[in-house]
């Protein structure tokens, strides 16, 4: 206890500049690409009837807002998309990154936030749903 209020006591003398030095470094965002791959990592670790579970709570995810996004509404453009989501412990999504551009790309990303998919056996546990109209 004696050495936690020293320890204490010296970081609030430290000068502001001091200060910064001794707090950790912004955490550097993630991009799509790293994103996907801790994605591909998360989901293969799943096996049996978790894994069963996991592309079942996906596919209701992706059907349910393929009918918020697109009911109609004409879908013109058919180019293949991949959503990226980090879940929490709960399995509610934290945060998307996209690979696409179309509307309905755009709008099924705008539909996951803060969805829960499925919980997860970690947190943070990266997933993603990929679209492709023509495979």
């Amino acid at each position: 206890m004696h050495r936690l209020a020293i320890v204490l006591f010296s970081l609030a003398c430290l000068s502001p500049a001091q200060a910064q030095v001794a707090m950790p470094a912004e955490i550097k965002p993630l991009e799509y690409i790293d994103a996907k791959r801790l994605a591909d990592a998360d989901e293969m670790s799943v096996t049996g009837p978790a894994h069963q579970a996991m592309l079942a709570a996906q596919a209701a995810l992706l059907d349910a807002g393929v009918v918020e996004c697109s009911l109609g509404k004409p879908q013109k453009d058919f180019s293949g998309f991949t959503i990226v989501m980090a879940l929490d412990a709960s399995g509610k999504v934290q945060r998307t990154w996209r690979e696409g551009g179309s509307p309905l790309a755009i709008c099924l990303q705008r539909y996951v936030r803060d969805k829960v998919v499925f919980i997860p056996p970690r947190a943070p546990f990266h997933t993603s749903l990929a679209i492709s109209f023509t495979k």
